[in-house]
């Protein structure tokens, strides 16, 4: 039998609707038959390439979790699991979006994703969220800004975090392609943070790269950058609606004749400018009619297949390096030195290109 208990405030003569209901612990602790444990179920190989393969999100999403581990067990697993798959990867048109924060580019995705679907595909968005220096989780949490998206049968939204990678691109955003390519998703859609170096890292592995820019705001070329214009097979200028549509028109003129003066992003193919308005759902058909273009232009010259391939010598050189990386700082002979190098650096007593030297010496046993 539950205790009752009043607040010392509750009235006088009031009843027991201000009383707290205070169970014994036994009534806690007591266990009822037939509920269901809500310990996650840690699938096996075969198990999560079946899964994968029937298109199922919650083993996909599992999967994903997998690769994105640190943990030696789960690498060689996840290996595992991306050999077996990767025969039935491929089959998708990879898309970058990316611009500066604010320009709408997450809206856009999910006006856009709902546009896909609703034409039959299934549509995967890979959304890179900064990371959290304390916890080193996502801070934006972009699935919660997807609400609409994410609710689509056809549609898969992963947010990762950048944990630290330079530019924002998670570190195995490209295995996470490949997974969602074997799941039966053929757009597959990656979200950049949009701080310079993470446009130069996801155009390295995607096959379209869209630039999110603004209406002009004063300066029709304000957000110009050589950099990021030179990168992108087509520029949208977002938030064509309403006060701000006549400015959108200007920009997108203004930009139409800027990319003229510039090597385009792929060979064979015009940067192409539109404009598009996430509010009214307009402008999307021209996107996707872009890109359609744009695929079938590149795969009947080639450079569609040949940028692949250049693609995955690069991922291999990345790997690489990032393993020689790990490798060299958890040496036990550099983790004994390391700190001394750097004090003798601080003091002057060596100069940093002899610092390097000294430790590589130290790392190849020379």
């Amino acid at each position: 039998m539950a205790d009752k208990k009043k607040p010392e405030w509750a009235p006088e003569k009031s009843g027991d609707e201000f009383a707290s209901h205070i169970l014994p612990a036994s009534a806690i602790s007591v266990k009822r038959k037939g509920d269901v444990s809500r310990k996650r179920i840690i699938l096996s190989l075969e198990q999560l390439n079946e899964g994968i393969k029937k298109g199922d999100r919650s083993v996909l999403a599992q999967a994903i979790t997998l690769i994105e581990s640190n943990s030696s067990v789960h690498i060689t697993k996840a290996q595992e699991l991306l050999k077996t798959i990767i025969p039935l990867s491929g089959n998708s048109i990879r898309i970058a979006v990316t611009g500066a924060p604010g320009a709408g580019k997450s809206t856009l995705i999910e006006t856009f994703g709902n546009y896909l679907c609703s034409l039959g595909h299934k549509v995967a968005v890979l959304a890179i969220d900064p990371s959290s220096n304390r916890s080193k989780g996502s801070i934006l949490g972009d699935k919660t800004l997807m609400e609409s998206l994410s609710g689509q049968k056809n549609a898969f939204i992963r947010p990762s975090p950048s944990s630290g990678t330079l530019g924002g691109v998670a570190k195995k955003t490209r295995e996470s392609i490949l997974l969602c390519e074997a799941a039966g998703f053929n757009v597959i859609i990656i979200e950049t943070i949009g701080v310079g170096q993470s446009e130069i890292t996801a155009r390295s592995m995607v096959d379209f790269f869209m630039l999110i820019l603004m209406p002009g705001g004063g300066d029709e070329l304000q957000g110009f950058k050589k950099g990021s214009v030179e990168l992108a097979d087509c520029i949208v200028i977002n938030k064509a609606d309403g006060q701000t549509l006549q400015l959108a028109n200007i920009t997108k003129n203004s930009y139409e004749q800027a990319v003229h003066y510039i090597l385009p992003a792929t060979e064979g193919w015009q940067t192409n400018v539109l404009t598009a308005s996430s509010f009214n759902s307009t402008g999307f058909d021209k996107i996707w009619e872009t890109i359609l273009k744009f695929t079938k232009i590149t795969k009947e010259s080639g450079i569609f297949e040949h940028r692949r391939k250049e693609q995955t010598i690069e991922w291999l050189h990345s790997m690489l390096e990032d393993k020689l990386k790990q490798d060299f700082y958890h040496h036990p002979e550099i983790i004994k030195n390391k700190s001394h190098v750097e004090e003798a650096v601080l003091k002057g007593e060596l100069t940093p290109t002899h610092a390097v030297e000294q430790l590589l010496k130290l790392f190849y046993k020379i």
